[in-house]
């Protein structure tokens, strides 16, 4: 159960600090070791498409800019005070497990929540995170096109008594990998481990060399 919109900004550093440290890393690794890496079966409907949105350099992008490289691609927001900065802490450790290929994989949290997330917020979010992970918002019209390219589930939900910018959003907690085409290869829920989300991104990635 997620608690009171924007009560987690002071401690999300502490948070990150902890669980991107060599130990969380290994302990999340030796669970993995557990686990068969097979390429996920595809989920209904078609996954991905056109989109414009603002990156967290206030520059408008649309999806064809990160066209020739794969996509990790995680929808979320910052007021979330647990299940977002995880997918975002398992995208970097999936990286780091990827060695080498990791060159061939651009980290992206897209917000559903426009009307907090602005530019300046997402490159202070994304900056706890993976050095190369793009933060990208927008207007809430531009946000929705790219809600439902990617079939994600979005509410938002007010307590008795809070202000109207005190809310939280119940929304899919999936990580999706997409091709350099933008086309979806595989989805990762929250029971999955950096080490089998390595393992089955290379199964799709096989010898694609990184864009220059």
């Amino acid at each position: 159960m997620e608690t009171k919109a924007g009560i987690w900004h002071p401690v999300l550093a502490a948070i990150v600090v902890m669980a991107l440290s060599p130990a969380a890393n290994g302990g999340t690794a030796e669970t993995g070791k557990r686990e068969v890496p097979t390429v996920g079966k595809p989920i209904a409907g078609h996954i991905g498409g056109p989109f414009t949105l603002v990156d967290h350099n206030g520059d408008t992008v649309t999806d064809a800019d990160f066209h020739g490289r794969f996509m990790l691609i995680y929808f979320g927001y910052t007021f979330c005070p647990d299940v977002c900065p995880t997918a975002a802490i398992m995208m970097t450790h999936t990286l780091e497990e990827l060695g080498e290929q990791e060159a061939k994989v651009t980290p992206i949290i897209i917000s559903i929540d426009p009307e907090r997330d602005r530019p300046d917020g997402m490159k202070d979010y994304v900056s706890h995170f993976h050095p190369r992970m793009v933060g990208l918002t927008g207007s809430p019209e531009q946000v929705a096109v790219a809600i439902e390219a990617y079939k994600v589930y979005a509410v938002k939900v007010f307590e008795e008594g809070w202000g109207v910018d005190d809310y939280f959003v119940y929304h899919s907690d999936v990580i999706y990998f997409m091709g350099p085409d933008g086309e979806y290869l595989d989805h990762f829920g929250s029971g999955s481990t950096p080490k089998v989300m390595a393992a089955r991104m290379r199964a799709h990635m096989g010898g694609s060399p990184p864009r220059p």
